[in-house]
């Protein structure tokens, strides 16, 4: 029991440390190399790691989807700490709309016009933050979604997640509470449920006793008439 009890903690908590992993804002320090609109067909694969279509778009089978090319810096211990190497990422930039994930992203020309403003030459490097939701998988064509762009002064700027701090911080302590207030509860209706429901069941068992104590005896009785 203690390993099906055991299984089941692990299969929750590495089913929602990748939702949260997917959903919360990650930042990444890239220069912008350029941005692109591709014509895309959706697979049953990828489908859902997409948005909407762009508010007051129609939703189709097939679409444009704008893509932002850059070169990221290289981090490690989930983005808290950059290394020196770079490498290639590209973000697509769709509207979230009023569905999940709850960004209510509607600027997404906005946010192509300031890529395009934020380009990044070899002769003028141009180093951003790209705030964004979402991974990259080559596999099943799937980009993580950009919310937002910020310039900053160059790569060796320290982002600090203040964002997924907090909100791990308020889930801890909700969790703690409710952990709380489940324990008041089971000690306050169910524990004494329980023991009502256990006292009933043992005097059930004692009257059952009697009654069988009873029935045997009236049995001897009739034995010793015989």
């Amino acid at each position: 029991m203690a390993y099906v009890k055991n299984t089941i903690r692990i299969v929750l908590f590495l089913v929602f440390g990748a939702l949260f992993h997917y959903v919360l804002p990650q930042h990444d320090v890239v220069r912008v190399t350029g941005t692109e609109i591709i014509r895309m067909d959706f697979s049953s694969m990828n489908r859902i790691f997409f948005a909407q279509a762009d508010s007051a778009s129609a939703e189709l089978a097939t679409r444009d989807i704008r893509l932002l090319n850059t070169v990221k810096r290289k981090t490690f211990l989930l983005g808290f700490y950059q290394r020196e190497a770079e490498g290639v990422m590209v973000y697509r930039n769709e509207d979230t709309g009023w569905i999940w994930p709850p960004y209510f992203k509607f600027d997404s020309s906005d946010l192509q016009a300031e890529a395009l403003a934020n380009v990044s030459t070899p002769d003028n490097e141009q180093w951003v933050k790209i705030t964004h939701y979402g991974w990259r998988n080559r596999f099943f064509t799937v980009y993580p979604n950009a919310i937002a762009i910020t310039p900053i002064d160059g790569p060796e700027v320290r982002i600090i997640p203040w964002f997924n701090i907090f909100f791990f911080g308020f889930l801890i302590v909700g969790l703690l509470f409710m952990r709380a207030m489940w324990r008041q509860f089971r000690e306050r209706t169910i524990d004494p449920a329980m023991e009502d429901a256990g006292d009933a069941w043992e005097r059930v068992d004692a009257h059952a006793d009697q009654a069988r104590g009873r029935f045997g005896r009236w049995l001897d009785s009739w034995r010793g008439k015989r």
